[in-house]
């Protein structure tokens, strides 16, 4: 995963399009849905019907084709499923910031765990639900997230509940706010990286070669992670990312 950067404001090849749908909501919200329950698409689809202001272009029942979806139907937000077969839902979504910076992305999972939230702001998603909220408050999250200017993380209900009803914010007016605030809040985005790598088992070396860093940086991470979290090893280390949801994701 790369650092975090602050979004772009422009929509590339649809930014005026994109501005019109944030300005007046009249072209619709375009919605690319990444999901492999066919049943809570449909559900999301009647919503978006109802509310009329969102349309889904394109559902996916994996990652695999993200990156090729996205330049063909171009979407203004993606919703991607957290647990789905197919390649790292995480590593593809930060693929996409860093390919298109325009393009915004919520995270819809079954299970709110601190490691997922986490993940999910560290690779720069725009807000996270879970799928029991109701239809009608990931609609209106999903417009929040189209019209914003920037600078907002947008949590449903229940990940509301358990981050304390504290929203997350970004940017330079906001530097009190480093994401929701979860057990794993004060990780840097690297560092939940490096957390995630160890979580599936990967040795210092494998992981300083997935991120293209030495091993002694990975070291220097680790070292910094275990003293954030009061852990006293990488066994520890190892245990906390999966109970955190860390090693699935």
């Amino acid at each position: 995963m790369g650092e975090h950067t602050p979004r772009a404001s422009g929509r590339g090849t649809r930014s005026a399009a994109a501005e019109a749908v944030r300005e007046s909501g009249a072209e619709g919200v375009r919605v690319l849905c990444v999901d492999d329950h066919a049943v809570l698409v449909e559900g999301l689809k009647a919503q978006f019907a109802i509310d009329g202001r969102i349309k889904v272009v394109g559902r996916l029942g994996t990652a695999e084709k993200l990156l090729e979806e996205v330049e063909r139907l171009k979407p203004d937000v993606v919703l991607l499923d957290i647990e789905m077969p197919g390649p790292d839902v995480f590593e593809m979504a930060d693929r996409l910031r860093h390919k298109h910076p325009e393009l915004r992305f919520i995270f819809l999972s079954a299970h709110i765990r601190d490691g997922y939230l986490a993940a999910a702001y560290a690779c720069g998603g725009w807000g996270y639900f879970a799928k029991g909220d109701e239809l009608e408050d990931i609609s209106a999250g999903v417009l929040e997230v189209a019209r914003s200017k920037g600078g907002v993380f947008v949590m449903g209900p229940k990940v509301k509940a358990r981050c304390g009803g504290v929203a997350a914010g970004r940017g330079e007016r906001e530097k009190e706010a480093k994401g929701p605030r979860t057990l794993l809040g004060t990780l840097s985005e690297r560092e939940i990286e490096v957390l995630r790598l160890i979580g599936k088992g990967m040795t210092r070396v494998e992981i300083a070669k997935e991120l293209s860093r030495s091993a002694k940086t990975i070291d220097g991470h680790q070292e910094r992670i275990m003293k954030k979290l009061g852990v006293e090893n990488r066994s520890e280390l190892v245990r906390l990312a999966i109970r955190e949801g860390l090693a699935e994701a």
